[in-house]
């Protein structure tokens, strides 16, 4: 039986304003939410800063390793937005003034408003094509398989919903979960033995905390639903041949 397609995106996010810590990212949770909803794992996130070379490397490192790049950032009127730029160079174009990312704000714009430092935002790279804001209007742009969109989340999250039918996605990941009153280290080794059998299997263990309980919660991801199952079936068979009560959880 053929393995479910697996196709994976890379989530660069670009501005100094986010390394100070004077703005919080709100953006990456959200994109590997609807992406996976979509069956497009995100499989790396970065936070780079407004330096030219910088956005060339890592868009240039990245696009060659995944399915879909999406950035977010440095894509406004201000000095210090040079996404477009960057991106620009690093696929070995430059930008222009885009026709219709220009009617797009003048008609955005009241008369007299639609100043040099806004027009900036109409210029992409040569061979991009516009991505709709329903928000603000100033559009984001693709070239290839890199999706350039704003910062400001609520504008950002609105593109993402915008350009997600266009996506060709995969296989969806599920999850299964189950939880012990046990520490982690206490069933370290049962957990190493299924994700050693189950190559295809992610499997991980959080810290699980409720009043008057606490615990492990076990969480196994996959896109092969029998493998999932199987996978889970190993490991509850494996805690409960030590004693271990599966306290709550998909378990059957």
């Amino acid at each position: 039986m053929a393995q479910p397609t697996r196709v994976t995106a890379a989530f660069i996010i670009i501005g100094n304003e986010i390394l100070s810590g004077r703005t919080q990212d709100a953006n990456l949770a959200f994109l590997a939410q609807r992406l996976g909803e979509t069956g497009i794992q995100v499989v790396e996130a970065r936070v780079i800063p407004d330096i030219e070379q910088t956005i060339i490397d890592t868009v240039r490192e990245l696009a060659v390793r995944v399915d879909y790049v999406f950035t977010s950032g440095g894509i406004g009127p201000t000095h210090d937005d040079i996404t477009a730029d960057a991106i620009a160079r690093a696929f070995g174009t430059e930008t222009f003034e885009h026709p219709e990312a220009v009617a797009i704000l003048e008609r955005h714009y009241a008369e007299g408003e639609f100043n040099p430092a806004r027009r900036k935002m109409a210029r992409v790279p040569r061979g991009a094509s516009l991505l709709e804001n329903p928000v603000s209007s100033a559009p984001g742009f693709k070239i290839e398989n890199v999706h350039v969109l704003a910062g400001v989340p609520k504008i950002m999250q609105a593109m993402v919903d915008m350009l997600l039918p266009s996506l060709a996605g995969g296989a969806v990941v599920e999850s299964r979960t189950i939880t012990v009153l046990i520490g982690e280290s206490v069933i370290a080794t049962e957990m190493g033995d299924v994700e050693a059998a189950f190559a295809d299997i992610d499997v991980g263990s959080y810290p699980y905390f409720k009043p008057g309980a606490s615990g492990t919660s076990i969480v196994l991801r996959g896109s092969n639903i029998a493998m999932l199952d199987e996978a889970l079936a190993t490991i509850t068979a494996k805690l409960e041949a030590r004693g271990i009560e599966i306290w709550a959880g998909d378990h059957k």
